[in-house]
């Protein structure tokens, strides 16, 4: 439907009036008359075109026309001018039959304006698409794609792009969305007239919006190019200090628009940008709008990427107590190809727990897309890690570092997790759903990740977070208890949980079969040696156990629900605990679930069992599981380096990962 501008002619005088194509002029006759008009009379130059409302009964197109009340004339242009005032309309107005009582003329000067933007989000800034000042989700959706511009093109005095308010490189200009504001016309606009940019004050702390001058090229910069130079191609336009400025008026401009903010609890990750041409009134008024188009972005979010993802690179940390850990690690990426980034002791100052510090992730859009790292508020001696050697050209960081609450366990990152794709009762979740561990919902003093972190996950919404109770462990992570591996079958996954049932069944059949005496943690030294029938006699343990297993139960349901999942699609792991002064639970053996899953390579902490002709029980309990769904297990022994700080081989790694092949705006939300 096409824009309507109000306009008024004076009788006895020429109007000026800058038409912009693609909008309705209405002028009411009765209004602009002069006293005792009965009809009128409309003409027009070629390039104009007129209609009357009320339509006006059939007669000779040369007679004239009652005049009513209510009579608008409806002005429409076909194409822009070459030149100003290249078009005319005249309306005669008439007394008592032919006589003359006045006629008011107009000169028209016709323009095409429109600020664009790739709506259709296929990589092309489109012209003129009549759904972008609006966004939906879907294959069929349409709307502009907004990147948090969070990765740095600088690698001295480094700084996350979108906190500095220029470009520094070329490069910088593919992390933007490009805008364009097009015109056709006269080569100038006639005087007084302008076009501005704007923003709301709301939207202002969440864009940047720069342009580029005359002679924009990205092949303007080849070769050596100094700091300023940039700043000069590439003037800032719009930002938190600068809520509307006037912009050239040329056939095409180039507009990069930078997100600032990720989505979060008190934004929709929506901005919109508004273009508007002002017209003079006087020299002592301000100029008034006269047509406003706008463009509404969606900033991207941040996307997790679970175990069923290809591997891209593996990090850990190295220490001077960890090297049977480093090595099991090392030789399970390298057998892989996969890339590996190992964390000195000068950098990570003896702090092991890669995963508890950082999550990686990516951002998407259809003209780019680069990891971005998650970095947690556990803030151990890693805390610099995820900043000074992550953060770089085309890799992004974030962070959310709560003011008003007290960070603890649950908001290291161990305590993030990510499913596969699942779909529950219909509803699909095809990049999978964010799981968090929090406190059991009637604890009165429990712990749970901190507010500021979960309103981000969940602002995201590509992947709805599920909640489970992690509180019950010691350190309270759901890595603990929990992991996915890719499987055959139509949901291409299993879950794994740790069961002190299944623990405590493998034990009993091991006794049953006259293995009673076998040792537990044998050559690890005699204070660790434990035997299974001392184990199944322990009856504070099996009652330890008994309270574990009820947790988990709780958590198992929780994901049966959540993730639609069946019995067939999770497998119990043989796993036992104990309980710590605090009444909360860790490993009693190295926690096996507790595992890095690289395509169909598992790295597992090795658990010690008890040997059985040679071969560790729950090793072999482990394999057999693994086995047929097509997964290798390496067993890395992490014993004295991370089980007894209460941490296994997950916790020690990280894994980035390939992005989705599914992009997120195609999502039907």
């Amino acid at each position: 439907m096409s824009r309507e501008r109000t306009i008024r002619v004076n009788c006895g005088q020429t109007s000026q009036v800058l038409y912009v194509v693609g909008t309705t002029l209405s002028l009411n006759l009765c209004r602009s008359a002069p006293p005792k008009s009965k009809s009128f009379k409309v003409q027009c130059t070629p390039n104009v075109r007129f209609s009357i409302s009320p339509a006006p009964a059939q007669g000779s197109s040369s007679s004239p026309l009652p005049l009513s009340s209510n009579t608008l004339l409806f002005i429409v242009m076909k194409e822009a001018s070459m030149v100003e005032s290249d078009s005319k309309l005249s309306v005669t107005f008439y007394g008592d039959g032919t006589e003359v009582l006045g006629k008011a003329v107009l000169h028209l000067t016709a323009i095409e304006v429109s600020l664009d933007v790739d709506a259709d989000r296929d990589g092309l800034v489109e012209k003129n698409n009549p759904l972008k000042g609006s966004w939906t989700w879907g294959p069929n959706g349409h709307g502009a794609i907004l990147l948090v511009n969070c990765d740095s093109e600088q690698s001295y005095n480094k700084t996350p792009d979108s906190e500095r308010s220029y470009i520094s490189a070329v490069s910088d200009l593919k992390d933007m969305s490009l805008m364009v504001l097009r015109t056709k016309g006269p080569a100038k606009l006639p005087p007084g007239y302008k076009l501005t940019l704007h923003i709301s004050q709301g939207d202002a702390e969440k864009v940047r919006v720069f342009r580029a001058a005359p002679g924009d090229a990205l092949s303007h910069f080849i070769g050596k190019v100094f700091f300023n130079d940039f700043v000069k191609h590439y003037p800032l336009v719009l930002d938190e200090k600068v809520l509307s400025q006037e912009v050239p008026y040329q056939a095409e401009m180039n507009l990069y628009v930078e997100g600032l903010r990720f989505p979060d609890k008190n934004f929709d990750g929506l901005v919109k940008i508004h273009l508007s041409l002002l017209e003079p009134v006087s020299e002592d008024f301000p100029e008034t709008p006269i047509f406003s188009d706008n463009v509404v972005f969606r900033v991207a979010p941040w996307i997790m990427t679970p175990n069923t993802l290809k591997p891209i690179e593996v990090f850990i940390c190295s220490t001077k107590d960890n090297f049977p850990f480093l090595k099991g690690i090392t030789d399970l990426v390298k057998k892989n190809n996969y890339k590996l980034k190992v964390c000195y002791e000068y950098k990570n100052r003896g702090d092991r727990w890669m995963q508890d510090e950082l999550e990686f992730g990516y951002i998407d859009s259809p003209h780019q897309q680069f990891p971005v790292v998650l970095d947690s508020p556990r803030d151990g001696s890693l805390k610099d890690f995820p900043y000074d050697e992550l953060l770089g050209k085309d890799f992004g960081y974030v962070t959310r570092v709560p003011e008003d609450e007290v960070v603890n366990s649950l908001d290291s990152f161990g305590n993030l997790e990510v499913s596969p794709p699942v779909t529950v009762n219909g509803k699909k979740y095809p990049l999978g759903r964010i799981i968090i561990g929090v406190a059991f919902p009637t604890a009165s003093h429990g712990r749970n990740m901190t507010k500021v972190v979960q309103d981000f996950l969940w602002a995201q919404k590509v992947q709805e977070p599920v909640a489970l109770f992690s509180d019950w462990l010691h350190v309270g992570h759901v890595d603990e208890f929990m992991t996915f591996v890719p499987a055959p079958g139509p949901k291409g996954f299993r879950l794994l949980l740790a069961s002190p049932d299944a623990g405590y069944k493998l034990f009993k059949g091991l006794q049953n079969d006259g293995h009673g005496k076998a040792k537990m943690f044998e050559g690890l030294g005699k204070k660790e040696e434990m035997s299974v029938n001392e184990i199944l006699d322990d009856e504070r343990l099996k009652s330890e156990n008994d309270y574990v297993q009820n947790c988990i139960d709780w958590n198992r349901d929780m994901l049966k629900k959540e993730l639609g999942l069946d019995e067939d699609d999770i497998i119990d792991l043989p796993i036992l605990f104990k309980l710590m002064e605090d009444n909360r639970a860790v490993a009693f053996y190295p926690d096996m679930v507790n595992m890095i899953v690289l395509g169909k390579e598992l790295g597992i902490p090795k658990p010690f069992g008890p040997k059985i002709k040679g071969r560790c029980a729950l090793e072999a309990e482990m394999t057999a599981l693994m086995e047929p769904l097509g997964l290798n297990c390496s067993y890395i022994d992490n014993f004295a380096s991370y089980h007894k700080l209460l941490g296994e081989v997950h916790c020690g790694s990280n894994v980035r990962r390939q992005p989705f092949e599914l992009k997120w705006w195609n999502l039907e939300m």
